[in-house]
Order: C-alpha cells, then structure tokens, then sequence
C-alpha cells in the first residue's frame, strides 16, 4: 500500500478504508494453451466502487479475479492496489489485505461461526478479546443473531451461511473484496434479499468491490461499473449500467445485456429521481412512495389500464403523480454518458 495513502480513523486496523485497483494490459496464457484465457485487460476501479465482470462461461471472469490476489500469477501486464503492484507483495501477506467470497462460501465446517469469522485476525495475531468484539460486530453487520456464534456451518441455511462468507471476508477491514459468484448457489428469494443486503453493507463500509456473475440482471443491480468480457478474455465494454444499456459497444453487448435493456434501464431509478406531475384529484391506480423504481411503477400501471399512481412521501403525504408518459420521458432525457469515464 502506498504509505501516503490516509489510513481509516476508525475501524479494527491501519488499511485506508478503500483502494484503488487497475489492471494495466493483463495477460494470462496457460501452458499448453493456444490462446490466452485473459487478453489485454486493461480497467480501473476506482477506491470505494463496486466493479462487476460479467461474461459468457469461459470468458476468464474468475481467472480475473484470482490474479488480483495472486491465487494464479500473471503472464504479463501490471495489476496495482492503492498504486503498489501486487507482485511486489509475498501471496499470502497480499491475501490477509483482500477479502475473498466464492459460491461454495468454503468455511471450515469443524470450526463454530465465530471461529470461522475470526480466521484472517488470528492469523494478523490480535489479541481474543479484539477478534471477540469483531466478530459480534460482523454478525451484527451482516445480520445474523448473535447466539449463531457457536453454530457450525452445517447448521445454517445456505443464506446465512453465505452472510457469514461476507462478514469473514471483512473480518479484517481490507481495502479489497473480491466475490466470486457468492450468491450462485442461493435459490432466488434468497438471492434478491443477500443482493439488497450487499447494497446496503456497502452504503455502510464503502470497500473497493470486484464481483463476479454470470448474470447480467445482477450485474446492472450491484454494479457502479460492469466490465463485460467476451471469449478470450478480451474487454467489450466497461462502463457505469446506465451507460452500457443506453449504448452498448456492438452487437455482441446489445445481445448480452438483452432486448429488454430499456427495461433494465428503468430499473435504475427510482421515483425519487423524477420530476412529478401535480395531483389532479384522480387517486389513480394506486399509491408508490419514493423509493420505487421507475420499472415497478410502470409494471403496476400497465396491470391497471394505465391510469396513474399517486406518489407519497416518507410519511404517507401525497405529492405527486407519475403516469407512463412521465416515465416514457424520463427514460428518453436521462444521459447516458458516466460523469466518471473509464479508462
């Protein structure tokens, strides 16, 4: 890590809260292989960003990931965390400074949930009373009841269990969290409800995220910037999700991101964000606060005629209107240009 870099002022340890990351020209070639899995890999996420790749099966999302952290080494090209190039870093010192979350959550399963949470401060060699307090604090942030503790991993449900993957991936407070397809093997109401709880962690912790899916409906819902790759491990598009929907790069992106990316690009605001119309006296269909998206709103008018919705506030007061119209235009105004641009 850069020594210039501000530590946090808070928090279990000395790391800068977030990192930057960039991978400069990556190549990664196989022995024995004709082509390389990863080609020319060139993006930046910047400190406190989620960064989601997302690509076809084969494509080299994982193999990505696994050369941040020296899981698998580079054939060529530069990586740098927080500015420093992680070869310059022994694997398993550069490990303990980035968390990792995979499918298969891999705990131990002989050892209780505190124990596994505690595994990245034990070997860091803090004091019992220290990694105690983490661990109750990461049970709390992930929320899992505190008497889970002494639970062993076979005795949670695949959600919880996957919570307790997070919060042992933040045991340390790391500027880094690399997830690769964490939620894959979660059935869908589960999955939605851990996606709507990593959102909300990391309005909490801000940490430099780099998250691997193969869902691109995942990706555009968790992402601050989606990387699509395609086969070969070359870059297609990298860019914010309203960005890539509004204006994918070719064919090949408009085919992955889907024919309902106008949709998906509804999905993406909320009501908050738009201007309303005043109210006319008409209750409409029904009443939406805020926080719906401008998707949902439009899926509940069309299952009503189209009449309109009535907006509330926080405490239940009307103050608008929306109509398909409304949310028509806004889709058509909305820029599609990132105020923060790749690399």
């Amino acid at each position: 890590m850069n020594s210039d870099n501000t530590a946090q002022n808070e928090g279990p340890t000395a790391y800068p809260r977030a990192a930057s990351l960039e991978l400069r020209d990556v190549r990664k070639q196989y022995p024995g292989s004709s082509r390389p899995a990863i080609e020319d890999l060139t993006l930046t996420v910047p400190a406190g960003e989620v960064c989601v790749l997302v690509g076809p099966s084969g494509c080299g999302k994982t193999t990505a990931m696994r050369l941040v952290n020296r899981m698998i080494d580079l054939t060529s090209g530069e990586i740098l965390l927080d500015g420093a190039s992680v070869m310059e870093r022994k694997p398993p010192e550069l490990r303990r400074e980035i968390g990792y979350v995979i499918q298969q959550i891999g705990l131990f399963p002989h050892l209780t949930i505190a124990d596994n949470v505690a595994t990245v401060p034990r070997l860091l060699g803090w004091e019992k009373e220290r990694i105690a307090a983490r661990v109750q604090e990461l049970l709390t942030l992930v929320q899992l009841p505190p008497e889970l503790a002494e639970r062993y991993p076979a005795q949670l449900s695949g959600g919880q269990r996957q919570r307790v993957g997070v919060a042992r991936a933040l045991a340390a407070d790391p500027p880094l969290l690399l997830m690769d397809e964490p939620f894959g093997a979660i059935d869908p109401i589960a999955r939605s409800a851990l996606q709507d709880e990593l959102l909300q962690l990391q309005a909490r912790v801000r940490k430099t995220i780099v998250f691997v899916t193969h869902d691109i409906d995942e990706a555009i819902k968790l992402g601050d910037r989606i990387a699509i790759l395609r086969e070969g491990g070359v870059l297609a598009q990298y860019a914010p999700p309203d960005e890539l929907l509004a204006a994918p790069a070719d064919d090949f992106v408009a085919r992955f991101v889907g024919v309902d990316r106008g949709l998906k690009r509804l999905a993406l605001s909320r009501l908050a964000d738009v201007e309303l119309l005043p109210l006319n006296g008409d209750h409409g269909a029904g009443t939406v606060d805020l926080q719906t998206s401008l998707r949902d709103a439009a899926s509940l008018m069309l299952a009503d005629g189209n009449r309109p919705l009535t907006v509330v506030d926080a405490d239940g007061k009307r103050i608008g209107q929306v109509t398909l119209e409304l949310i028509s235009s806004a889709l058509d105004h909305r820029p599609a240009a990132s105020d923060h641009p790749a690399p």
